[in-house]
């Protein structure tokens, strides 16, 4: 699954984790996701959401 969110787009960012010796390694930040059912167009669909979009109310969650 990639980690994308279904309605806003936001995918991972890549930065690097430093250590105290200021050694640098990659690393990756992946947004927060939830998959949720959610009402898409009139029908209800599975999508990844990020929780920015889900706490906006963005999308309206089915339960």
């Amino acid at each position: 699954m990639s980690r994308i969110c279904d309605y806003c787009g936001k995918k991972p960012m890549f930065g690097h984790t430093v250590s105290h010796a200021h050694n640098l390694t990659n690393r990756r930040f992946n947004p927060n996701l939830r998959t949720v059912r959610a009402r898409i167009g009139g029908r209800v669909q599975k999508v990844s959401i990020c929780t920015r979009c889900l706490k906006a109310g963005k999308v309206e969650k089915v339960h």
